[in-house]
């Protein structure tokens, strides 16, 4: 059974990366946030008890299932919304909030030295060609060379064979590279 300070340091230790992981998925900073939080809650409720060796695993399984839960539950609203969205009074002006105006101030990035700047535009490249992969590639690509687990684990984890692992993985790579090398971005 893990301590309650071994998860504590578990859940730091992963929650930088899990939320790039949902960012990826989902292309919106809120929403990832939710994501990653609600499977963060979902495995301190419900796995415990489990050892803390378990942990990396449960963790990328629960924080599978919270993306695919988003997708859903965004099919749905949005197929009320269109039902909804003509009995709206056309008039209406959406005003700004504070929170639109946060979120358009999120992607300011201050004058900096020129390796940094030349480092960000690296992320980014990085991370726009991260997030154009197709879902299952994405997802193995992450699991394997981001989390660093091994093709059983990412198998277990996906839901699929280790061999589906490994093409996805082999896709995943030889896309990110020409994507990359399209952009101008070479090691």
């Amino acid at each position: 059974m893990a301590t309650p300070l071994e998860i504590e340091h578990f859940l730091a230790e992963v929650e930088r990366r899990a939320y790039k992981h949902a960012l990826y998925a989902i292309h919106e900073h809120h929403s990832a946030l939710d994501v990653v939080q609600n499977a963060m809650m979902k495995l301190v409720e419900r796995y415990a008890d489990k050892p803390a060796g378990e942990l990396p695993m449960l963790f990328q399984r629960i924080l599978q299932n919270c993306i695919h839960d988003h997708f859903r539950r965004a099919r749905v609203r949005d197929f009320w919304v269109r039902l909804v969205s003509p009995l709206r009074d056309k008039d209406e002006g959406s005003p700004e909030t504070l929170e639109s105006l946060a979120a358009s101030a999120e992607g300011y990035v201050s004058p900096s030295p020129e390796q940094t700047v030349a480092e960000n535009q690296h992320l980014g490249m990085i991370e726009k060609a991260l997030s154009e992969l197709p879902a299952r590639q994405r997802q193995a690509f992450l699991l394997r060379y981001w989390e660093g687990m091994d093709v059983a684990e990412s198998a277990e984890i996906m839901g699929c064979s280790q061999g589906s692992v490994k093409t996805h993985s082999f896709r995943a790579v030889n896309a990110l590279a020409r994507k990359l090398k399209e952009m101008g971005l070479t090691p």
